[in-house]
């Protein structure tokens, strides 16, 4: 069982920074998949981010934020982060950790809505003024 509690959000003007963190509970945090996707009012949830047991080099990115948005994880303190840097509006939305032990970060990416994801957390909400 693994638990996921995001954090992070807040409001913030367009071009700036947040930086989320996801804590998971459970001794095999370092055996899944970590991503992130968001859900923005009268929207669908989306994919954001992804990135593999063993973090590094193996991440993969919306097209949406590619280049503006970094994940990165710590398997020693059972932490992702997404920091996330030039903030658009369109940004604004509830973003979500999701955690998953039987996929690539490039699949979760083809997953669109995350549907079938072992773990949720109850998501932590940005929003981007103009």
């Amino acid at each position: 069982q693994v638990q996921l509690v995001e954090s992070g959000g807040g409001l913030v003007q367009a071009g700036g920074s947040l930086r989320l963190s996801c804590a998971a509970s459970g001794r095999t945090f370092s055996r899944y998949v970590m991503g992130w996707f968001r859900q923005a009012p009268g929207k669908e949830r989306e994919f954001v981010a992804a990135i593999s047991w063993s973090g590094g080099s193996s991440t993969y990115y919306a097209d949406s934020v590619k280049g503006r948005f970094t994940i990165s994880r710590d398997n020693a303190k059972n932490t992702v982060y997404l920091q996330m840097n030039s903030l658009k509006p369109e940004d604004t939305a509830v973003y979500y950790c999701a955690a998953d032990s039987i996929t690539t970060p490039q699949a979760m990416g083809a997953n669109k809505g995350g549907y079938g994801m072992d773990y949720w957390g109850k998501g932590t909400l940005v929003t981007v003024s103009s």
